[in-house]
């Protein structure tokens, strides 16, 4: 974005420009008054950058706040026309793509469009035609396009744009390759944190700086927002939580060790177990479908569980209950105010919930987990999407 303080955002007024724009997604609206408080600099000198703000497309005139006397000022937010961010989900197979406005709020969605992700850069080049006709459908103009950004699982590393799940080349980093197609910035970020932003800027969170997301897909990963930041480790690539050596098992994780919780507490391993337990001759509402040799799928299972089978709630119960005992384990180390269970397995509610809860009040300590709340996620399979859309926004603009 040539002429927007974006082309130098290290200079002095770029970095009050950016926490004023940061207070906004935070906050809400703000006066002049309010913002010079804030940031401790002169109203003046305010004033002249929400001037500067606003012609450059980023924030917008509110009109006259009501007060109780006296003189009303005028409040400034976000300008949601200022262009669009788009986030994709990759998963095994199929994208979701969330489109919002710069505020934030959603204006176009698609879910489940069918698509598997091979490893080369015309399977890349074949996503990116989806994403673009997504557009063009819903009549949106890709050059209003500020960013996009990409969910991919496994291992990211989101400052060099590599990801070792889906790889194209050591000279080649998935980001640069993806941004020479679209034309426009693009970030990478790993699914479960960005499941993590998106509950935190828009879903779950409320107030709460210090939150856990535990995605429970076909793997299991988790994100962390501490003192309101995304944490990412060393060489970004904190949240693994599914390859903990957690289990006493001989089960071959894909990762190739033995042992990992993910092995037990995973949408996989409720397949797994479940496909045993059909084996083995348990019954169940899928039994029929099992006998006719048809592929039953995570989530045939799921479903099963919301129509009452008993089968497939006893393993939910049982992944749930190994769970909520990792849980507590992070309760216990973290100390955090809110966690969240979203990602596919969610589905089924109060099922996942209670052996959870269960597992966290025998495991973790009381005088811990009296201050910890939890939740499902409020986006649901709109997190990824959403959360990819808020994270590009907020590396667009060098907020993290």
């Amino acid at each position: 974005m040539n002429g927007t303080f974006l082309s130098n955002i290290d200079g002095k007024n770029a970095i009050l420009k950016k926490h004023m724009i940061a207070l906004c997604i935070n906050e809400g609206d703000y006066s002049i008054a309010d913002l010079s408080k804030e940031l401790n600099t002169s109203i003046p000198t305010i004033t002249k950058l929400v001037g500067e703000l606003i012609e450059e497309g980023f924030l917008v005139d509110m009109g006259k706040q009501g007060t109780n006397g006296g003189r009303r000022p005028s409040i400034y937010g976000l300008n949601p026309s200022a262009g669009y961010l788009v986030g994709t989900e990759v998963s095994r197979k199929s994208i979701s793509v969330a489109v919002t406005n710069f505020k934030g709020q959603l204006i176009e969605y698609q879910e489940g469009v069918p698509f598997t992700l091979g490893n080369s850069e015309e399977s890349f080049r074949e996503l990116c035609r989806h994403i673009t006709g997504i557009l063009e459908k819903a009549e949106i103009d890709p050059a209003h396009v500020l960013s996009y950004g990409f969910n991919l699982s496994g291992r990211v590393n989101n400052k060099t744009g590599y990801c070792f799940t889906y790889f194209i080349g050591e000279d080649r980093p998935i980001a640069s390759f993806l941004q020479s197609e679209l034309k426009r910035p693009v970030f990478v970020e790993n699914d479960s944190r960005a499941m993590t932003y998106g509950e935190y800027i828009c879903g779950a969170a409320n107030d709460e700086d210090n939150m856990l997301f535990i995605n429970v897909s076909w793997g299991l990963g988790m994100g962390m927002i501490s003192d309101g930041k995304l944490s990412y480790g060393k060489s970004g690539f904190s949240g693994e939580i599914g390859h903990f050596p957690f289990l006493d098992n001989d089960q071959i994780c894909h990762c190739g060790k033995t042992g990992c919780l993910e092995t037990g507490a995973s949408g996989s391993a409720i397949h797994r177990i479940f496909m045993e337990k059909l084996n083995d001759g348990r019954a169940s509402l899928l039994s029929d479908k099992y006998a006719d040799g048809k592929e039953i799928t995570l989530n045939d299972i799921l479903n099963a569980v919301n129509e009452e089978d008993v089968l497939a709630i006893e393993v939910v119960e049982e992944i749930g209950t190994t769970l909520g005992k990792a849980i507590a384990g992070l309760i216990n180390i973290f100390n955090p105010e809110l966690v969240v269970i979203g990602g596919p397995v969610s589905k089924v509610k109060e099922y996942l919930l209670l052996p959870i809860r269960s597992a966290i009040q025998k495991h973790s300590l009381n005088m811990v987990n009296k201050d910890t709340t939890i939740k499902f996620s409020k986006l649901g399979e709109k997190a990824g999407p959403i959360g990819a859309c808020m994270l590009s926004r907020s590396k667009l603009l060098g907020l993290i």
